[in-house]
């Protein structure tokens, strides 16, 4: 299962990198303001879950049972907040409250990363 996370963490960081490409060079016009600074919120928040996923990934190989719902709740966290965000960002109808709920499974990963780290 630690395998799943190292991957997902691995395609997030892949999917960070190409998505900043293209919002960097390749956005329509008149994509600026609050829609740029979600963007930029999105492209942070995946990028620093990908990383998490990654470290989720390495601790669960070592046994810390937490580190895999700390996994879970990263890659479901990242898809649902930047889902949203992307989504409303380039014009969909708002999603209600998926965003909200996909950052506060963020932070529930990173107890239940930090709850790994602490336990022998």
């Amino acid at each position: 299962m630690h395998r799943l996370w190292l991957f997902l963490g691995a395609l997030a960081g892949l999917g960070a990198v190409a998505l900043s490409a293209w919002a960097a060079h390749g956005t329509p016009a008149g994509f600026e303001g609050a829609q740029r600074r979600a963007v930029d919120s999105a492209l942070t928040m995946q990028g620093w879950h990908a990383l998490a996923l990654l470290a989720a990934g390495l601790m669960a190989e070592r046994g810390r049972g937490l580190a895999h719902l700390a996994g879970a709740c990263f890659a479901l966290g990242a898809a649902l907040f930047c889902g949203a965000v992307w989504w409303t960002s380039l014009g969909g109808a708002p999603v209600g409250p998926v965003a909200p709920a996909g950052g506060t499974l963020l932070m529930a990963g990173w107890i239940a990363l930090a709850l790994a780290a602490l336990k022998r």
